[in-house]
């Protein structure tokens, strides 16, 4: 078994509705116990049963306690900081009910629509964010080992590999909602911003 992941990150402004249209996304409810300097314990819950709407007012408890026999696959995780596009994670599937109750009891709760397609020559997942990240779209190209020399789609607007503040964990801390407009005003200023050290980057 691998415990680390390989990934490379970007901000997207939307949900491209290409991929969007004729896919069933996955529901994704999680509670962030420790979310510290890129240190994190996640609780996780998914569904593929359940479509609900991503939007501010979208309310991760309320979605949980409506559709709580629906989420039927469940994880806890350990991860470590982010360097270089790799981070440690250690993973196990974990009951259902127990995560359930675990992310009633207690962290910082996430809520997203996980959205999987074939791009190019990667695998990537589109995350859709609710309530206090909404509505924050971020693209992730993962591989089993380093993401070099990448295909990026143009729908990918800037790379936000290694930013903590964009990390999982990190929108628990600190919601996407209460730090947007200064990264617009940084987008604005510094212009969209791709990383040299995987290689070469090719847009599509």
């Amino acid at each position: 078994m691998n415990d680390f992941e390989f990934d490379r990150r970007f901000f997207c402004r939307d949900m491209p509705k290409e991929l969007a249209e004729g896919s069933i996304p996955t529901l994704i409810v999680q509670s962030y116990y420790v979310h510290c300097d890129n240190y994190a314990l996640r609780v996780r819950l998914n569904s593929r049963k359940t479509q609900v709407a991503m939007n501010a007012e979208t309310d991760a408890m309320n979605v949980l306690d409506e559709y709580r026999d629906d989420f039927t696959d469940a994880s806890v995780a350990i991860k470590g900081p982010s360097v270089g596009g790799t981070r440690y994670e250690a993973e196990r599937q974990i009951d259902a009910d127990i995560a359930a109750e675990l992310i009633k009891r207690g962290g910082e709760t996430i809520i997203k629509n996980r959205f999987s397609a074939w791009i190019g020559e990667d695998g990537w997942d589109i995350d859709v964010f609710g309530g206090n990240n909404a509505p924050l779209v971020v693209a992730e190209a993962k591989r089993s080992r380093p993401v070099t020399n990448l295909i990026i789609p143009d729908f990918c607007i800037t790379e936000i590999t290694d930013q903590e503040r964009f990390s999982n964990d990190g929108l628990a801390g600190e919601p996407f909602s209460t730090w947007c407009k200064d990264f617009e005003r940084e987008l604005n200023e510094q212009g969209p911003h791709f990383e040299q050290i995987y290689g070469r980057n090719r847009h599509e």
